[in-house]
């Protein structure tokens, strides 16, 4: 895919706050016909560019859930460190997001646990085997202050 014009990138930005509305309410938001539209996200999820649609749940109203942030600092970061890492944490659905991250850790995690039992089990058995390891911090939310959300809703 050649690289994102303007109104390509316009439509992602509409997207991350709804990716639920109409195609034709997108389509006439950025200016184009709706086969125009639609056409261009077709090429952007081919491309990889859209990976996927996701819902953004509250927990709090659906299952007992503490989000857990984790700062992975490597032994190396040498490229072959950074692949296995990486590669292991993709194995494991219990992580949530993982960024690589500048600053004083490598990796930014997070889990999401029913409780500090299940946070221990995560943390003995899938972050301290993971390879390259050499510190692992982690801290407990206290509760979500904000996150995207569609326009109009709350």
């Amino acid at each position: 895919m050649a690289a994102l014009d303007a109104i390509d990138r316009n439509i992602l930005r509409l997207l991350r706050l709804d990716a639920r509305m109409s195609n034709a309410s997108l389509a006439a938001d950025v200016g184009l016909s709706p086969s125009a539209c639609l056409r261009r996200i077709k090429l952007m999820e081919q491309a990889g560019v859209i990976r996927g649609y996701t819902a953004l749940v509250d927990t709090s109203n659906v299952e007992a859930s503490i989000a857990v942030i984790i700062n992975i600092t490597l032994e190396r970061q040498t490229e072959d460190h950074l692949d296995r890492f990486e590669a292991a944490v993709r194995k494991h659905p219990e992580i949530r997001e993982c960024f690589l991250m500048t600053g004083g850790s490598d990796y930014l995690l997070r889990v999401e646990v029913a409780n500090a039992g299940e946070f221990e089990r995560i943390h003995k058995e899938i972050l301290s085997a993971m390879p390259g390891v050499s510190r692992i911090h982690s801290s407990f939310a206290i509760r979500n202050v904000l996150a995207t959300r569609p326009r109009g809703r709350r």
